[in-house]
């Protein structure tokens, strides 16, 4: 019990540690469009300590309902530490842009950031991300959802097309 507590704080330090950059630099702050969930595909994915992927599936729903895009894409720690097996991943964010044109999969693109999660069957992170094909949309963390065991930190990634 003890240990996993002192994973779970030496996770979720890392990553506010390692999102300041983010939050400290150029402004993307913008109007919110929508919510972005993305699925982890299973089985996809691997996972070399300092550098993991997998693929992930996306659906984009706009704040007024109007439009419905699809995505197919990479997520993963570029550069940080990953000691964790997930039987399944789960990750949803809020989208803000700096315009609020929608449609012609303006999420496309790729996206970098800073995050971290930990789990011992049930598990919980975050990950903010900024990026985009004009690099003016962020995506903000509304919950990281997982099954599994072990807690990664560092710097994060996802790539995004259309699908």
């Amino acid at each position: 019990m003890k240990n996993r507590k002192i994973l779970i704080g030496m996770a979720l330090t890392a990553s506010l540690f390692m999102a300041a950059p983010v939050f400290s630099g150029e402004s993307t702050a913008g109007t919110k469009i929508g919510v972005l969930t993305c699925d982890i595909v299973p089985g996809s994915g691997y996972n070399l300590i300092i550098h993991s992927t997998a693929d992930v599936t996306c659906k984009y729903d706009s704040t007024d309902a109007s439009s419905t895009e699809y995505y197919i894409g990479e997520t993963g720690i570029g550069l940080g530490i990953n000691l964790q097996y997930d039987a399944a991943r789960k990750l949803v964010f809020t989208v803000l842009a700096a315009d609020t044109k929608r449609g012609n999969h303006k999420l496309a693109g790729k996206y970098i950031g800073a995050g971290g999660s930990a789990s011992v069957g049930v598990g919980v992170g975050a990950q903010v991300l900024v990026g985009g094909g004009d690099k003016s949309i962020s995506l903000q963390p509304v919950i990281e959802g997982s099954k599994g065991i072990g807690a990664a930190a560092g710097v994060t990634y996802l790539y995004l097309q259309k699908k």
